[in-house]
Formats: structure tokens, sequence, C-alpha cells
């Protein structure tokens, strides 16, 4: 009962395969984009379960911003626990930009060289790679302020 008393936001926890990515106690906002559009997530919030795109997620606690690159997954929310189930997730100054990049170009020669074969599975699979890259330079402009 005295922690419900003195938390004053929300916990946020994000998991990925190879284990546990990022969490914090008493955020105060955390915007999570869904496959059915974004939902901002604070204390009391209605319980929630939702598919996630690939995008970034936001995270707002007093005046900090945190973002951070998530590649799918789900979200889930109850008792003032956001959740985060995600295929990969990084925060912004674990990026490697160079690396983002570089797999950036190679998921654009694998979409041009999958539309020259007509193959419809690997283009379907090198375009998530294409988003899954774009979205890791993304948050890691973000938080270079560009």
């Amino acid at each position: 009962m005295a922690d419900e008393k003195t938390a004053t936001g929300i916990t946020v926890q994000i998991v990925t395969p190879v284990g546990e990515v990022y969490n914090e106690p008493n955020v105060d906002l955390a915007i999570v984009n869904t496959q059915g559009g974004q939902i901002g997530v604070m204390k009391k919030h209605v319980p929630l379960l939702a598919a996630l795109t690939i995008d970034e997620l936001l995270i707002k606690k007093g005046d900090q911003r945190e973002v951070l690159a998530v590649n799918g997954g789900i979200a889930e929310f109850s008792n003032d626990l956001l959740t985060v189930v995600a295929d990969s997730a990084e925060t912004s100054d674990t990026i490697d930009v160079s690396r983002a990049q570089n797999a950036k170009e190679r998921a654009e020669a694998r979409i041009a060289h999958a539309q020259d074969d007509k193959n419809d599975a690997e283009l379907a699979r090198a375009r998530v790679a294409l988003m899954r890259a774009v979205n890791r330079i993304h948050v890691a402009a973000v938080k270079q302020g560009k």
C-alpha cells in the first residue's frame, strides 16, 4: 500500500528475446505506436493490450525525455505497469548509427534485387529490414537533436 501512495507515475519495462532493455519507475507518460495508432499511457490508464509497429517509443519523466527504437512486439498495461515485449529495442544512446546506415543500404539493395527477381517474399522481408534500419537512424537523430 505504501508503494501506491509514493509512486508518482507508471513503471515502464521493455524486454526482448535477449533480455531487459529498459526498466524505469515513476514515468509520467509513455507514448507507444500501435497498429491501431499512437497511444499515450499515464498513471491510472485503463488496461491495454496492443500490437506494436516498428517505430519509436517516447518516455517522459519530469523534464527528461527518452526515445527508444522498438521493432514490433506487444504492449500490455495494467496496475500502472507498462510492459513492452519487443522483437528488438534499443535506447537512443546505444544505437550504432553507422551500423544502422549500413543495414539501410543493404536493405535497399535487397529491395532492388527482389523487385528485379519478382520475389515477393524477399521483397517483404527487405522492406521490414529497411523500416527497422530507418527507425534506428531516426531515433538516434532525435537524441542528437536533428
